[in-house]
């Protein structure tokens, strides 16, 4: 993404547009490491109201995956130092990672993605596009306060899934690792520390976002 400073605005425009249309309606390109508990056996015990809670979880961590996905692009944009670009660029690789897994997983408990996807990739994309304006260390300081929210939904998920869903028990433990390790990252390439009332502001949008995502 360091060559994307050499495109023109419209093709810049282009290039965000098509990983969007990829991150919300497609398949985008993931790693290599195999899909947690990949080789664990369905669980037939799972009652139909464990069924929809797990598929109601996973779309919320689903749906907080196109967030992230859009904030590490826009910030990516916008980011002034190319080691900083470079960081983004590799988080949301990771990232893709988690949203394929928890789209795979919903397809599994035959259920289905946020609709209301667009509209978390849109403003999260606008945040991070902001956030990397303002400056490298805040806009790593967002990303590690993100991530720092992120891992404690997960760990409320992980509280409240039923224990005979090991396969979404599997993702989440290590979706949890994995932002863990975006946080310490983003804070050790000097991630500067949020302001008490961005984090909160963070907060309460974050819950909107959980709360309607778990349903539609």
């Amino acid at each position: 993404m360091v060559a994307l400073r050499n495109f023109s605005l419209f093709d810049n425009i282009i290039i965000e547009f098509d990983k969007a249309l990829t991150t919300v309606l497609g398949t985008p390109d993931i790693t290599d490491r195999p899909v947690p508990g990949h080789d664990l056996h369905e669980q037939e015990s799972l009652t139909e109201v464990e069924r929809k809670q797990s598929a109601g979880l996973m779309r919320v961590n689903h749906a907080g995956e196109v967030s992230a996905q859009a904030l590490y692009q826009g910030q990516a944009l916008t980011a002034r130092l190319p080691g900083v670009r470079t960081a983004m660029e590799q988080a949301a690789q990771e990232e893709n990672d988690h949203l394929v897994w928890c789209q795979r997983r919903l397809e599994e408990l035959s259920s289905h993605t946020s609709v209301l996807n667009p509209l978390w990739y849109a403003g999260s994309f606008a945040i991070g596009a902001l956030a990397g304006k303002v400056g490298d260390k805040w806009s790593l300081g967002f990303v590690a306060e993100t991530e720092n929210q992120v891992v404690k939904h997960l760990t409320q998920h992980l509280q409240i899934l039923s224990e005979n869903d090991l396969k979404s028990r599997a993702i989440l433990e290590q979706m949890k690792i994995d932002e863990q390790h975006h946080g310490t990252v983003a804070l050790e390439a000097g991630g500067a520390i949020l302001p008490q009332a961005v984090i909160t502001i963070m907060g309460k949008v974050s819950k909107v976002m959980t709360r309607t995502s778990y349903w539609v």
